[in-house]
Parts: C-alpha cells; structure tokens; sequence
C-alpha cells in the first residue's frame, strides 16, 4: 500500500496537471510575473505602425535593459566594423528588431530569476536561463551557417523554447508537495513544456512559425520537406547545447535524424561547427546576459 504521503503527492500531480491541461484548452495561459517591459516591447515591436522612435521610447524607458541593447550592438557578432555605438537608436538600427526582442526576453527571465517570490525556484531558473542563452545562440549560428532561416529568428526562438518550463515552474510554486518530488515535476514539465511554450506565444502574438516550432520543438519525426527550416534549426540547436561538452554524445544524438541531414550536418561539419563558432557562442551567450 503506497503511503499517505506518496498518495497526497500524486494527487497534487493529478489536479495540477488537469488544471495545465484545463489552462490550455480555455487560452488562459499567460505569465503574471513576467516583466511588464519584455511585453510593452513585443506589442511596439509588432504593431506596423510604430516608429523607430517609439521603439527608442518605451525601451529607453527600461535603462537596464536600455545599457543591455547597447552591450549586445557592441559586441563582436554585431559589430563588424569594430566601431563602438554610443546612442540607443543606432544600437536598435544595427541590431534590428528581433535581436531587440531577444535581449528583451532574455532581460525579462533574468528578472524573474530576482523576484524574491520565486526564490525556491532559483536553481532551477538558474539552470534554465543558462540553457535558454545557449540554445538561444547556438540556433543563430545553424541557421547562419547552415539554412536561409533569419539567424535573429532563430535566436529568439531560441530564447523562447523553454518559456513553457518557466510557466510551469512558477505555477509549481504554489504546491510545494511537487518541488519535494523532483521526478515528479520533471516529468511534468518535459510532457507538457512545448504545449504550454506554444500557448504563450501565440497569446503574445509571436508568429506562427516561431509559435510552431517551439510547440514541436520535441518531434523529430517531421520528414514532409527537403530544405530546413526553423523547426529544424531549433530542434538541432536543443541538441547542440545539451550535449556541448560532448561531440559523441551530440554525434550519437544527431545521427540519423531528418533534420540533421535538411541541415547538412554530417559528423565532420558537426565538429567544424562546434569549434569554429565557439567563440561567437561565447559572444552571443555573454551579450545576452549569462
């Protein structure tokens, strides 16, 4: 007979996954603590209309994240020409939008990892804001060296893939039973992740193709098309920094898989990608905040 203990923490598992499932099927899936400027971002960024000096205004209004675009503009990966910008609106010009809402998110999360109501959760906010970066650069560099996917596309559904786990961990907080079963908990958030991630954005009004392949970031499966594609892109870049440490590993985990061969990696541009770029990851990863 299971315990009363084991009892009461399958049954907070049980209400907490229905209530996730119940969350998804009415669209109510959204973060309540995420910071305010990471949004008022992505709503200028998307409206047509909005001028570069609006956009200039409402992240200027963040000075934090201001000084952040402007170290990212700087760095290396973006500044060809080696010539340092001094104002906002030129750090935005040279960047382009999608770097914008990348740093912007990346600025949110790293403000959550602050939030002194999420303080059980800091390791694992930790653990995944580091990946997050990772992925985030790593699919910058596939899609640059290796598809026609726009490389700050790329990024920022990089930064993007896990927003899912953050949803669930910060909704986890209130049901301490579930951090005192750590199995528990993962095998909740690696099943239901991606829907959750998938959700957020289109209730942000990301676009479709990012909002897919961050729902089926997962599915390796996909063999309906010859070239690659940000599903593709995003797919391998999870791989490439989980296993960054380990190129067997990572070759073992590639091998075999359709977007793998969309994107033309066989084992000795694997390498060749893993240590000709390590130094823009290093970059990209340091500029965005890690």
């Amino acid at each position: 007979m299971p315990s009363t203990n084991a009892q009461s923490a399958s049954n907070v598992a049980f209400e907490f996954v229905r209530s996730l499932a119940g969350e998804l099927s009415c669209g109510k899936i959204d973060l309540p603590s995420f910071p305010e400027i990471a949004l008022r971002v992505r709503r200028v960024l998307s409206d047509s209309n909005s001028s570069i000096d609006q956009v200039v205004r409402v992240v200027g209004s963040e000075p934090a994240l201001a000084a952040r675009l402007m170290r990212v503009s700087n760095a290396a990966s973006f500044n060809r020409t080696g010539r340092p910008i001094a104002d906002l609106r030129s750090a935005i010009t040279r960047i382009g939008y999608n770097m914008v809402r990348s740093a912007a998110m990346a600025f949110a999360m790293s403000q959550m990892r602050r939030n002194n109501k999420l303080e059980a959760l800091q390791p694992r906010m930790n653990q995944l804001w580091e990946r997050s970066t990772s992925v985030a650069a790593f699919a910058f560099v596939l899609a640059r060296t290796c598809s026609r996917v726009n490389p700050d596309e790329a990024m920022l559904a990089g930064m993007m893939h896990g927003i899912g786990k953050l949803y669930i961990m910060t909704r986890a907080a209130d049901h301490q039973e579930l951090f005192r079963d750590e199995d528990t908990l993962n095998a909740i958030m690696d099943d239901w992740h991606a829907a959750v991630g998938k959700a957020i954005l289109e209730n942000w009004e990301f676009t479709e193709t990012m909002s897919e392949a961050v729902g089926n970031q997962d599915d390796h499966a996909r063999t309906d098309q010859k070239d690659p594609d940000l599903r593709d892109v995003l797919a391998v870049a999870i791989l490439l920094a989980l296993y960054a440490e380990d190129v067997a590993g990572l070759e073992l985990a590639l091998n075999g898989l359709p977007e793998t061969i969309r994107l033309g990696l066989d084992e000795a541009r694997i390498r060749a990608v893993m240590q000709a770029h390590a130094t823009e990851v290093s970059a990209l990863r340091d500029a965005l905040g890690v």
